[in-house]
């Protein structure tokens, strides 16, 4: 058996009957498949380097130019979200137990976050650096005593941490699935738009003003848009 699905084995096991235990519902920070995006480089073996989208975005133009991008011999590049403005997006010490012992002594608590949604990955760093092993050990240790309550986020954040390039903000908008005061320009600039956030465009809650961004590229007469009850 090859050494990542023996590493999907675990999760499947220990990891969801410690969630079971702890009476942790909430897919966003319980489901598995969030965790798969941890084991690219074992899922991939034969590719040097990806790009990696989350499932509530739109790509707008032509991402070529991320392959030229310097990743200074690091693993992952993202555009960073200290200036966003809502402050909750500013700093790991939001989003993380920075008080435990192993946090603090290895992180800096106001160091800046960055986005999922649009992240690009050197793989063969990625393995070089055993960064799998790693955020394994990180989300073993996060089952014994809390670290956060965030799933994917800190863990990514403490896995890559010194470990990112960050990118300019027009290859990445956030903020189209909560934030209704975005700039129109912000928006059509962006390389790939982000609807983070529970308001999602397909959903009768959608910021009206962004659907359009979303809505334009569907295929409404496709049989699982129609499925989805997903109409003009």
């Amino acid at each position: 058996m090859s050494r990542a699905w023996k590493l999907f084995d675990w999760l499947s096991t220990e990891y969801y009957s410690t969630l079971k235990e702890n009476k942790s519902g909430d897919p966003r920070y319980t489901s598995a498949l969030n965790h798969l995006w941890f084991y690219l480089a074992d899922i991939f073996p034969s590719l040097d380097k990806i790009v990696l989208f989350d499932h509530d975005v739109v790509v707008q133009r032509d991402l070529t130019g991320l392959w030229t991008v310097d990743m200074k011999r690091k693993v992952h590049a993202a555009v960073e979200t200290c200036q966003e403005s809502e402050a909750s997006f500013r700093s790991m010490h939001l989003f993380m137990n920075i008080s435990d012992p192993f946090l603090s002594k290895r992180f800096n608590s106001s160091v800046c976050t960055w986005a999922f949604g649009m992240n690009l990955f050197d793989l063969k760093e990625w393995r070089r650096q055993n960064l799998t092993m790693l955020y394994h050990d990180h989300l073993q240790l996060g089952l014994n005593r809390p670290l956060s309550e965030a799933g994917r986020l800190p863990l990514g954040w403490i896995t890559f941490y010194n470990q990112t390039v960050a990118l300019d903000k027009r290859w990445h908008t956030l903020g189209l699935g909560h934030n209704p005061g975005l700039r129109q320009n912000d928006i059509e600039n962006a390389a790939v738009i982000h609807y983070d956030g529970i308001r999602k465009p397909w959903l009768d809650i959608g910021i009206a003003e962004y659907k359009g961004y979303w809505s334009k590229h569907l295929k409404y007469d496709h049989p699982y848009l129609q499925q989805c009850n997903i109409h003009e």
